[in-house]
């Protein structure tokens, strides 16, 4: 029998405002949107599912028309709704959203102030509005959340972004490690650790500690894997139980995954998701998407080379615990 409740994501779009350099889909004017009628027909099979959390992704998806109207669905229909944003809409839309029943807004910020964020982000303002989309999301009883890509790039900024989500009130926040198709190098792997050890270990009655694993791993082989290979650390063996509690849809392609750290990936080593569909209908948890899916609870250990600090925190934490916390991925 089920003891925890699963987290369905769903890319609702690919289209984008933002100009991310790391991001495939920056500034995208894609066309595809997630229909209010798939997602009428998604939720009760979610729920079948065991489905307690849904996520949209995308693309940016404060640029769906109908995502007000998604959030308040998926609240009518029992579900904790959840969204990650850039932020740029969120001042506009939070009262909306809040109204709509939305439980948690994820906003992307890789700096510690909009001198830095906007350049890495390529997207003038953004900073200052995701901060304050925070702020009034938070004040209307939304659970606010940042989540920081680090890299080369801006790593040292990681302590002075700690003080200001801390000052803002931010709750959650996740550290991951920026994934590009090439090695990502560090000239001086004990100065990263130098900076941005303590802003783990800080004591969590004063500032905001990261969720989940240290972006560069907990243990000396994890960060060997990472300095030497960019193998961001993952889920301790035997298993990754991410897998048994995590549903990813692309809307796009209508494809399922199970784990958000693995779309897009079909050709890899591993199976590359399930389809959505059978015969025309939304079906979730088939004999193809199961098989996926224990490919990589059993194998996502040994061969994930992607993967998130939240998503390898939470499956340790299911191991060393067997429950976790709301919104813990």
């Amino acid at each position: 029998m089920r003891t925890r409740d699963r987290y369905l994501f769903i890319r609702i779009l690919e289209a984008c405002n933002a100009d991310c350099f790391m991001c495939e889909f920056a500034l995208s004017r894609d066309t595809f949107r997630f229909s209010p009628e798939d997602f009428d027909d998604l939720l009760p099979k979610a729920r079948d599912a065991g489905v307690g959390y849904v996520r949209f992704t995308g693309g940016e998806p404060l640029m769906h028309p109908d995502v007000v109207e998604l959030v308040r669905a998926g609240t009518a229909a029992g579900m904790k709704m959840s969204l990650i944003t850039n932020g740029s809409l969120l001042p506009r839309m939070a009262a909306a959203l809040a109204a709509a029943g939305l439980a948690q807004v994820i906003v992307s910020l890789d700096g510690a102030s909009g001198a830095t964020h906007d350049v890495y982000r390529r997207s003038p303002g953004m900073f200052d509005s995701g901060l304050r989309g925070l702020r009034e999301a938070a004040a209307l009883g939304v659970l606010p959340r940042v989540n920081t890509v680090v890299g080369p790039h801006n790593y040292t900024e990681m302590p002075r972004l700690q003080e200001v989500l801390t000052g803002a009130g931010v709750r959650q926040w996740e550290l991951s490690a920026l994934k590009l198709d090439r090695t990502i190098t560090y000239p001086d792997a004990d100065h990263v650790r130098s900076v941005c050890d303590p802003i783990y270990d800080a004591d969590p009655a004063s500032l905001l500690v990261p969720m989940g694993k240290r972006f560069y791993g907990d243990t000396p082989q994890e960060q060997e894997r990472y300095f030497t290979g960019s193998v961001t650390p993952r889920a301790a063996e035997p298993l990754c139980h991410v897998a048994d509690d995590v549903i990813y849809v692309d809307g796009k392609y209508g494809r399922m995954y199970a784990c958000s750290c693995i779309p897009h990936r079909d050709g890899d080593d591993g199976p590359g998701g399930a389809p959505l569909r059978e015969q025309g209908v939304i079906r979730l948890d088939t004999p193809v998407f199961r098989a996926h899916a224990d490919y990589f609870r059993e194998r996502g250990p040994e061969v994930c080379s992607g993967c998130s600090t939240t998503a390898a925190g939470y499956s340790d934490d299911v191991a060393r615990l067997g429950a976790v916390g709301a919104w813990h991925y």
